[in-house]
């Protein structure tokens, strides 16, 4: 083990934890103000990739019902980006709109708006392959401009190799979670949410529209959900509707292992996982996708409300 060797995983992990920790992030926000996990985020995750990937060429892939149809433009990927986010808000909206607000309405049980998430998922992930078929699309290489594809660092008598995209991944993702720490700390709408998280009912009796407040929080869920979509569809490609289902499951991970509700917890978890995964030994890499379950095991065997997260209050 080197030096070289060393800064090269963490870059890694760094790069990939940091986009767990945005993902994870979404599924926190829901779950802080509605106490219910969101399982159609990781719909809304695939439906930001795909948005933005054509957004971004211009074109579709050859199946599907979209097959061969080409866009009268072309954006450059900041802006695609940033559309497909936005979209991907919009589409996080129609989730509360369709699976959340006519339950909670009726004061329905909290596993039932769960599966309903849940249907909806299922509908979006089939109504993504109807629309751009099930074939893998991968950005062109040249999607970033006339950046190089790396930047190698000499450390000693090794190498490290700094990814583009990796840069890319990391960057947007650390003024994601600087922006978002921000607004919900220091501004009045996010000291407004926290007080709809922290009781809806004192809330609503202070003048804040807990239902407006919802639905921004679905909002900002969809716009990072999308945003870590397509930093992952970059990074790795997009290999069917059903590729935002693993990172789902592994985003679930991340936020149970960082404790439940904790923001600052899930950002924590992802970047463990992804350093976990990085530091991984080559021989042991086809256990990648176990690393995320067997940490998570440990932890709750130790801390059972995970990393940063609180022991529930018992009311009397």
């Amino acid at each position: 083990m080197s030096l070289a060797w060393f800064l090269q995983n963490l870059v890694n992990g760094l790069s990939i934890g940091s986009v767990y920790a945005v993902f994870a992030l979404g599924y926190t926000l829901v779950f802080s103000v509605l106490g219910i996990l969101n399982f159609a985020h990781g719909a809304v995750f695939t439906l930001g990739a795909y948005l933005t990937y054509v957004l971004a060429v211009g074109e579709f892939g050859l199946n599907g019902l979209l097959a061969g149809m080409t866009l009268p433009f072309k954006l450059p990927f900041a802006l695609a980006l940033l559309a497909g986010a936005l979209l991907s808000g919009l589409a996080g909206v129609a989730v509360e709109h369709l699976a959340f607000r006519p339950l909670r309405k009726r004061g329905a049980d909290a596993l039932l708006a769960l599966v309903s998430s849940l249907g909806v998922a299922l509908i979006l992930v089939n109504l993504i392959q109807y629309l751009f078929g099930a074939e893998i699309y991968s950005f062109p290489s040249d999607v970033l401009g006339t950046l190089p594809p790396a930047v190698i660092l000499h450390v000693g008598e090794g190498l490290v190799a700094m990814r583009t995209i990796q840069v890319v991944l990391f960057g947007v993702s650390l003024l994601l979670l600087i922006g978002l720490a921000w607004f919900i700390q220091f501004t009045k709408q996010g000291k407004a949410l926290r007080a709809v998280a922290e009781n809806p009912d004192t809330a609503s009796l202070l003048g804040i529209s807990v239902d407006a407040f919802i639905l921004g929080t679905f909002f900002i869920s969809g716009l990072l959900g999308g945003l870590s979509g397509t930093l992952i569809g970059v990074s790795f490609g997009l290999s069917g509707p059903y590729f935002g289902v693993a990172y789902g499951l592994k985003a679930l991970a991340v936020i149970v292992l960082g404790g439940l509700g904790s923001i600052p917890g899930a950002v924590l978890g992802g970047l463990v996982i992804g350093l976990a995964e990085a530091f991984l030994p080559p021989d042991m890499s086809s256990f990648k996708e176990a690393v995320p379950y067997a940490l998570l095991f440990i932890v709750l065997l130790v801390r059972p409300q995970g990393l940063l997260g609180k022991n529930a209050e018992e009311k009397v």
